[in-house]
């Protein structure tokens, strides 16, 4: 019993550095979200953090509520963007460690 606690403590440590490092490296990432063929951009660190906003100037005019609806389409494209490249960096953390079927870890 002493040394499965043991082991377990070990896998738990590699686990949050590894978490540690994934981190950083998502830090490190962008992504771009897009609507309306690339007439509005969004571009989110892998944190979810706006970076930048693009607007094709020839959006700008009198039809506010479609450049509304372009930009929360972009927005949440980039959005999902980040949580598939999360799901990609952060997926593989939990392999070993024998967790119930439907566990979900907070990433």
């Amino acid at each position: 019993m002493k040394g499965t606690l043991g082991n377990m403590m070990q896998q738990m440590q590699k686990m949050q550095e590894q978490m540690q490092q994934a981190q950083a490296e998502m830090a490190e990432k962008e992504v771009i979200g897009s609507a309306g063929a690339d007439a509005v951009k969004v571009t989110m660190s892998g944190h979810q953090q706006v970076k930048k906003i693009a607007i094709d100037q020839a959006m700008v005019g009198d039809d506010f509520e479609m450049l509304e609806d372009l930009l929360t389409a972009a927005f949440n494209d980039a959005l999902n963007k980040v949580s598939e490249l999360q799901k990609e960096n952060m997926g593989g953390l939990t392999d070993g460690l024998n967790l119930p079927p439907g566990f979900k870890m907070p990433f």
